[in-house]
């Protein structure tokens, strides 16, 4: 018999605006040095970024999830958009120009280090509010209970968010590094999952820790903020308000977190 923890609402709306692209994942024994030439362990071509890999997940999960990205009409656009499909991630929402090229991403994964370095190449045209018509819009936030950001495509973020607010649903931001706009979408995120480097980054603290709860100050609607760390688990904060309006931080922590997608 199922717990009730376990069991997951029905058509459960999850809505992501960020980064699709398809991924050139060569695994090495050590990487290469300059001038080097090596042979790759494996290779393995499938969809990624951010936005797309939090979706899928969601999708894998149980949830309703919708996407709104960008892409053309190549054949690297068309195998996004086929991949986020057969997980179940609605890609209605996306743009597709007629011209131009989706979004790639070199990986090569070290097997000596666990470690990976992704060289990035961004779609083009880009993204703009203009491509995400007001009707879309409202239609893709319709009955949705969060919306996930990961800090790209800013400009029609801010747009999503700022509907996202009108509507009082909570925002998820995935904060990987320093970007463009980034500092206008975390003003309005009730929630913030970051990058080992980002949360010094940001705030210029000395420590993990310090840096969180500079967060946390500097960013008042913040109701916890996650730092993840690899192989070393992850660090959340978490904001709670008694009664006199006082707040306190409070350290959890975990080990051995890994998520994947396959």
């Amino acid at each position: 018999m199922s717990r009730d923890c376990d069991v997951l609402p029905e058509n459960t709306v999850v809505v992501g605006c960020g980064a699709v692209s398809v991924d050139f994942l060569a695994t090495v024994a050590a990487y290469p040095k300059p001038d080097d030439k090596i042979r790759s362990t494996s290779f393995k071509v499938q969809g990624g970024g951010n936005a797309g890999n939090a979706l899928t997940c969601a999708a894998r999960l149980g949830l309703k999830p919708r996407l709104i990205s960008k892409v053309s009409d190549d054949t690297q656009g068309r195998d996004i958009l086929h991949e986020l499909e057969v997980d179940g991630v609605d890609t209605s929402f996306m743009a597709v120009s007629q011209e131009g090229t989706s979004p790639f991403t070199y990986i090569i994964v070290d097997s000596q280090t666990k470690s990976r370095t992704c060289i990035h190449t961004p779609g083009f045209p880009p993204m703009k509010p203009e491509d995400l018509p007001e009707s879309s819009l409202l239609t893709a936030l319709n009955g949705a209970r969060i919306v996930y950001f990961d800090g790209r495509l800013h400009e029609t973020a801010l747009v999503v968010a700022h509907e996202a607010v009108k509507k009082n649903i909570p925002i998820l931001m995935d904060a990987e590094r320093l970007r463009e706009g980034l500092d206008d979408l975390l003003k309005l995120a009730d929630y913030v999952v970051c990058a080992a480097r980002f949360p010094q980054a940001w705030t210029e603290a000395p420590t993990v820790p310090k840096a969180l709860v500079c967060m946390l100050l500097r960013l008042p609607n913040i109701k916890f903020v996650t730092v993840t760390l690899g192989k070393d688990g992850c660090i959340m904060l978490e904001r709670s308000v008694n009664g006199t309006d006082s707040h306190f931080f409070q350290f959890l922590f975990a080990f051995e977190c890994c998520v994947c997608r396959c």
